[in-house]
């Protein structure tokens, strides 16, 4: 049985002496603070429980410790933009904090899904939910919340909680829609003894033509509950008469 994360961080802004608005340079020796993360959700596919943890419910070392836990346990990891900020983000957080790397996980970002197979006006989580009839974000004031839960401010980590835990759920539900079309997806196939679909591991699947390649021949099927594509793993062509081009 595969395990597939969900999972979602918020950090802090990088604070700095500046002299203007627009077009900064910052110098390293006008940064005052560099971004740290302050909380993250998370849920496993398929299960209701969301895991919140922030560095106002406990140390910053064991709220690393507990995501860490969670992605050493991953088969997959799901996230919106997370393959250039998320996971480098803890991958940071980690070293700094002298800990190993977790396991190898295989990453499902939505958002390079949004960008390579749809069109969307905007690909930000939001709009893309919205368009899909899924829901949308929880509001908040901005970034005057992330500066009050900086500052400890109760109230202000109630929300932060409620909107980071809504991401997830927005997430899961995109993955759900978009699950089809995901290429390179975990393999579900190899979790089990027979064949079934690649995407969502369902054995509700149709026989539709076949997929050629240079030298090889798969039967080629579509799942009737996620609609995802996927090849059969014998190469038929090795039981067909063999040709050859002739210059």
């Amino acid at each position: 049985m595969s395990k597939i994360l969900l999972l979602d961080i918020e950090t802090s802004p990088n604070t700095a002496h500046v002299w203007g608005i627009w077009q900064q340079n910052i110098a390293i020796n006008q940064l005052l603070e560099s971004s740290e993360i302050l909380c993250f959700a998370a849920k496993w596919l398929g299960e209701k429980d969301i895991v919140f943890k922030s560095i106002k419910n406990g140390t910053y070392k064991s709220m690393l410790k507990s995501i860490h836990k969670l992605l050493d346990e991953a088969d997959a990891v799901i996230h919106y933009n997370g393959a250039r900020f998320d996971i480098p983000t803890l991958n940071k957080a980690f070293l700094m904090a002298g800990m190993f790397p977790p396991s190898p996980v295989k990453q499902i970002d939505l958002l390079r899904v949004a960008k390579s197979k749809f069109r969307f006006v905007s690909n930000k989580l939001d709009y893309v939910a919205q368009s899909l009839g899924l829901g949308k974000k929880h509001k908040h004031e901005g970034h005057e919340l992330w500066i009050k839960c900086m500052n400890k401010d109760t109230a202000a980590w109630k929300i932060m909680e409620t909107y980071n835990k809504q991401d997830v759920i927005l997430l899961e539900s995109v993955y759900e829609a978009f699950k089809p079309w995901i290429p390179n997806h975990l393999n579900l196939s190899v979790f089990e003894n027979s064949l079934v679909c690649t995407n969502c591991g369902s054995k509700h699947y149709q026989k539709r033509g076949i997929r050629v390649n240079l030298s090889t021949k798969y039967n080629r099927y579509q799942c009737q509950d996620c609609g995802a594509w996927f090849r059969g793993t014998e190469n038929i062509a090795a039981k067909s008469p063999k040709f050859v081009a002739i210059s």
